[in-house]
C-alpha cells in the first residue's frame, strides 16, 4: 500500500476542479457575470489603496488600516478569480500540482490577514471614540505597522503550515476537487495518508482566527456603544455611528458569511451551499467592500475630485512638456 501512495502521488501532476456549474447553457452567462464581479473589485480595491496613498488628508490610522484591507481583498479575489474565469472556456477545468499549492498559500495568507485586519480596524475605531484625545499617541504609526505586520507574517506561517502537511502527504489517484478553487478540506479529502494531524491543525487554528478576532470586534464595539449612549449631544452620538457604520456593515457581512459556511447543519444539500458562499466571500464581498467605503465615507468621497484634479494637473503639465 506504502507504494502504491508512493507511486500515485509521483504520477499526479494536476488536480481537475469540479467548477461552477456544469450546465453548458450557464457557462457564458456566469463568465460575463463573474468577469465583472471580479473588474470591479480589482478597479475599486487598487483604486481605493491608491487613492489612500496619495491623498494628504487621509494619511491617519483608519486609512492605513483600511488600505491594508483593500490589499487583502485584492490579494484573495486575485488569487482564486483569474483562475476560476479561465476555467469557464474549457470542457474540463484543471490546475496544475504546483499552482493548486501556490493557490492555497496565497488565498490563506490573504483570507487570514483579513480577519485580523477587521479586528484592528474595530480597535481603532475604540480608541478612537472612547479615547479621542490620545487617538494619535496611542494609534502611533510603530503600533499600527505592528497590527498589519504581525497577521501578515502568522498567516503565512499557518499558510506554509498547511501546505507543507497536505503536499507532504500521499494523495490517491482520484484527483477530482469538489470545489472551484484549492481549498484546505477538498484536498485533504483526496490524501490516502492518515490526515487525523492536518484536519486538527486546520479546525484548531481556524476556530482560534475566527473566533479571537471576532472577539476583539465585540469587545471594541461593547466599549463603543458604552461610550455613544453617554454622549449627551444627539449630533455627537449620530457622528460617532458614521465613523462605525462602513466597518460594521463589512463586518457583518463577512463574519456572517464565514459562520453560514461553518455552523450550517451538513447535508446533501451542504455542497451547493458552500460553493454560494465561497463565491460570495471570495468575488462579492472583495467587490462590496471598496463600495461601502466609498459611498459611505464622506473623506474618501471628498478625496476623489481632488484625486482626479491631481491627474488632471499631472496630464497637463506633461501635454505642456511634450509641446
Amino acid at each position: 500500500m506504502a507504494w502504491v501512495d508512493k507511486h500515485n502521488l509521483t504520477m499526479l501532476n494536476e488536480f481537475i476542479l469540479m467548477g461552477i456549474t456544469d450546465i453548458p447553457e450557464l457557462q457564458a452567462p456566469l463568465f460575463g457575470l463573474f468577469l465583472i464581479v471580479y473588474l470591479i473589485s480589482v478597479v475599486g480595491n487598487l483604486g481605493l489603496s491608491i487613492l489612500i496613498k496619495v491623498d494628504c488628508r487621509l494619511q491617519t490610522p483608519m486609512y492605513f488600516f483600511l488600505r491594508h484591507l483593500a490589499f487583502t481583498d485584492f490579494g484573495y479575489s486575485t488569487a482564486v478569480g483569474p483562475k476560476m474565469l479561465a476555467n469557464f472556456a474549457v470542457d474540463q477545468p484543471t490546475i496544475s500540482y504546483h499552482g493548486c499549492a501556490i493557490q492555497l498559500m496565497f488565498f490563506s495568507v490573504f483570507i487570514i490577514s483579513e480577519l485580523f485586519i477587521l479586528s484592528a480596524m474595530a480597535y481603532d475605531r475604540y480608541v478612537a471614540i472612547c479615547h479621542p484625545l490620545l487617538y494619535m499617541g496611542l494609534m502611533s504609526p510603530r503600533l499600527c505597522q505592528a497590527l498589519v505586520t504581525i497577521p501578515y507574517l502568522y498567516s503565512l506561517f499557518l499558510s506554509l503550515l498547511t501546505i507543507i502537511k497536505i503536499f507532504g502527504s500521499s494523495f490517491c489517484g482520484y484527483n477530482v476537487i469538489r470545489h472551484f478553487y484549492c481549498d484546505s478540506l477538498p484536498l485533504i479529502a483526496l490524501l490516502c495518508s492518515d490526515t487525523y494531524e492536518i484536519k486538527w491543525i486546520i479546525l484548531i487554528f481556524s476556530a482560534f482566527n475566527l473566533l479571537s478576532s471576532l472577539l476583539i470586534v465585540l469587545v471594541s464595539y461593547i466599549f463603543i456603544l458604552a461610550t455613544i449612549l453617554q454622549m449627551n449631544s444627539a449630533e455627537s452620538r449620530c457622528k460617532a455611528f458614521s465613523t462605525c457604520g462602513s466597518h460594521l456593515t463589512v463586518i457583518v457581512i463577512f463574519y456572517g458569511t464565514l459562520f453560514f459556511m461553518y455552523v450550517q447543519p451538513k447535508s446533501s444539500d451542504s455542497l451547493d451551499a458552500d460553493q454560494v458562499a465561497s463565491l460570495f466571500y471570495t468575488l462579492v464581498i472583495p467587490m462590496l467592500n471598496p463600495m461601502i467605503y466609498s459611498l459611505r465615507n464622506k473623506e474618501v468621497k471628498n478625496a476623489l475630485p481632488r484625486a482626479w484634479r491631481m491627474c488632471a494637473n499631472i496630464l497637463f503639465k506633461t501635454h505642456s512638456r511634450i509641446h
